[in-house]
């Protein structure tokens, strides 16, 4: 959608144009919410046209036959500006009602003024029905011309004169009709298409509110789950160390309150992206830090060796991966780690094979030797760890898989696969 482009100054509005558009809206505005008001006020003036035209003689100026009965005259003008109130509702009702006082007006001579209120149900059919509508209407409308023409001859005008004129009136009705119903459709496709845009853009915004959602939470879990389940390892450690090894009690105080505080520092970074600036400016700026990547896993494995749990490593080729996909490959190391530290139980052990390939492509097992029958079930999960995981593979059309070891071994395996990157 090509963006709006302003108005000149030019070519801006005229005051007498604006403030005769506002008086529009508002018409139409309160035609809108009360209809009958401006159907009784608009039938009225011409019911009140054609008693007029009926009672004060002036008809006669025009007819063809003067001597026609007042009371014949007076019933044919009523039934001619009485229908017109139905034109909206039921124009071609209200057309086929006035035909017979059209026909008799025009058989008798009278030709009457009111007669061509038919071109104003003619315009409203154009407006408001199929346009197929319009052969047999054009064919009703021209009727009583023709039986003027017909009765009267030369002495009325002549053919071309009165069934010509008829026509051409007809037409303009009909085309005004047209064209009035085009615009409207215009403009309805207009504001259709608008609210449809915004109804995108608010379900884009609730879609990427949404998905923001989501990766807070997953920093969250990885984040909290991660470092309570180091810090718990790390207190387990010092209460038994504090009996035997003071010092190494001592050590892991010291571990736990520098993992506290990374904790902290992550979450507050986090958070911070959060935070709305206040009007005036004075919130500081979020202060950024970026995403842990491969170049931390050794601060991370680190921290878990100092919680108790043996970790081995075997790293095959060069890391050369994008940020995003480090941050998943991380990721899935620290949740894989996490899970074992919290079921796995004291005596195990965990080994971590990664292999860097070419394109980006990368392939990662987590196995530990614990008591596999203790991990979570996937399905019971609450929808941050594993389900998590995978979120997170998916972003980049991997696979991971996670369960437990084949038997005769013991233990949890995770296996996490990227394939290499599209080409741009």
């Amino acid at each position: 959608m090509e963006p709006v482009k302003p108005v000149p100054e030019h070519r801006a509005a005229e005051p007498l144009t604006e403030y005769v558009q506002r008086v529009n809206r508002r018409i139409r505005a309160f035609d809108h919410r009360h209809p009958l008001v401006w159907d009784l006020l608009l039938t009225g003036f011409w019911v009140l046209a054609a008693l007029i035209d009926a009672t004060g003689g002036g008809w006669r100026n025009v007819a063809h036959d003067p001597s026609v009965p007042e009371g014949l005259v007076l019933v044919l003008s009523l039934a001619l500006s009485v229908p017109v109130l139905w034109r909206r509702s039921h124009p071609r009702v209200a057309l086929l009602t006035t035909l017979p006082a059209a026909l008799v007006s025009a058989w008798s001579g009278a030709a009457l003024q009111s007669a061509l209120l038919q071109l104003l149900l003619v315009h409203h059919i154009a407006l408001r029905l199929p346009l197929r509508n319009l052969w047999w209407v054009v064919a009703l409308a021209i009727a009583p011309s023709c039986v003027t023409a017909a009765r009267y001859g030369d002495s009325a005008g002549s053919w071309n004169q009165q069934v010509g004129s008829q026509l051409v009136s007809i037409g303009v009705a009909a085309l005004i009709g047209i064209t009035v119903r085009a615009r409207r459709d215009h403009t309805s496709v207009l504001e259709d298409r608008a609210r449809r845009l915004e109804t995108e853009r608010d379900q884009q915004i609730r879609l990427a509110a949404a998905a923001e959602r989501a990766r807070i939470a997953r920093e969250m879990h990885d984040i909290i789950g991660h470092n309570l389940s180091v810090i718990t390892g790390l207190a387990d450690g010092g209460r038994y160390a504090a009996a035997k090894s003071p010092d190494r009690a001592a050590q892991a105080l010291d571990a736990i309150g520098t993992t506290s505080r990374q904790a902290l520092g992550e979450l507050r970074r986090l958070l911070d992206v959060l935070r709305d600036d206040d009007e005036n400016g004075t919130v500081p700026a979020p202060e950024l830090a970026p995403q842990p990547a491969l170049t931390d896993l050794d601060h991370l494995l680190d921290g878990v060796r100092r919680a108790g749990l043996p970790v081995r490593t075997t790293i095959k080729g060069e890391p050369a991966l994008p940020e995003g996909r480090q941050l998943t490959v991380y990721r899935v190391i620290q949740e894989a780690l996490t899970n074992t530290l919290k079921h796995a139980g004291s005596d195990a052990t965990a080994y971590i094979e990664l292999s860097y390939k070419t394109g980006g492509a990368v392939t990662l097992t987590v196995t530990d030797t614990g008591r596999a029958t203790a991990l979570p079930s996937p399905t019971l999960s609450d929808g941050r760890g594993l389900p998590g995981m995978r979120e997170r593979t998916s972003l980049y059309g991997g696979t991971l898989e996670a369960g437990p070891r084949p038997a005769p071994e013991q233990g949890w395996r995770v296996h996490l696969h990227l394939p290499e990157e599209s080409p741009q």
